[in-house]
């Protein structure tokens, strides 16, 4: 009960993740719910509940600014690495 890699196998790499596809994909969440709760808009409001279509809207528009900020810093760690990285021979 070790922490040796078994004989034959290569010890793994952490997985290098920068979070633009999974804060996408929640932003996408975001603005399908949107759409669905619009198409019910009528049930909402008699239920009191029109304020989860503000909750989309909001939630969709912090995931658009997340996909930006994960961008830029995917775009820095990478300028980063680059500046680190010997020059090719």
């Amino acid at each position: 009960m070790g922490t040796r890699p078994r004989p034959g196998r290569l010890p793994l790499e952490p997985y290098d993740v920068d979070g633009v596809a999974t804060v996408a994909l929640g932003t996408l969440a975001w603005a399908v719910a949107f759409l669905v709760l619009l198409a019910l808009r009528d049930r909402l409001a008699a239920a009191g509940a029109s304020w989860w279509l503000w909750t989309c809207v909001v939630g969709a528009l912090l995931g658009v600014l997340g996909v930006l900020l994960c961008w830029r810093r995917r775009d820095a760690v990478r300028h980063a690495r680059e500046a680190e990285a010997p020059p090719p021979r």
